[in-house]
């Protein structure tokens, strides 16, 4: 029976993160965790950033940045990262994240979360789909752009 929970990162837990694995392809579809830590760096007043334990054990990562006076729309409210530990995929800690951070939006009186994803066999289409996201365009760069509506 798994025990997930929420933390913030942190010193004690930024190593942990660092060191999930990936199953084979993935890595393709996922920029280095360091580029989402670089953000809390950047935007600590509109980064969101969690790692989600099994008891003790880092099973995941999620990053998120919440900036009303985001110059494009798509970046006001969105989901930059999610990585879940190789061994621990589909198990439900993915969806535990979005869930959080759908909670997150709702308290910060968002109505709606973005994700922007590079699409692929292999990506995490299939998962953001499963998880309630919709396809609503792509970038200039040929990323596909979904969302998720917050009910309040």
């Amino acid at each position: 029976m798994s025990e997930l929970r929420m933390v913030e990162l942190s010193a004690a837990t930024i190593v942990a993160v660092n060191n999930l694995s990936l199953k084979p392809g993935q890595e393709q579809f996922l920029a280095p965790v360091s580029y989402g830590i670089a953000a809390t760096v950047i935007n600590p007043a509109t980064s969101w950033q969690r790692v989600i334990l099994d008891r003790n054990e880092v099973v995941g990562f999620v990053s998120a940045n919440f900036d009303p006076e985001a110059p494009e729309e798509h970046f006001r409210s969105v989901l930059w990262r999610i990585n879940v530990d190789a061994d621990d995929q589909g198990r439900g800690v993915g969806r535990f994240a979005v869930e959080n951070l759908i909670e997150e939006a709702r308290e910060r009186g968002v109505d709606h979360v973005n994700v922007i994803y590079e699409a692929g066999e292999g990506g995490p289409e299939a998962f953001f789909l499963r998880v309630g996201f919709t396809p609503v365009g792509e970038t200039a760069y040929g990323e596909m752009i979904a969302e998720i509506r917050v009910a309040p």
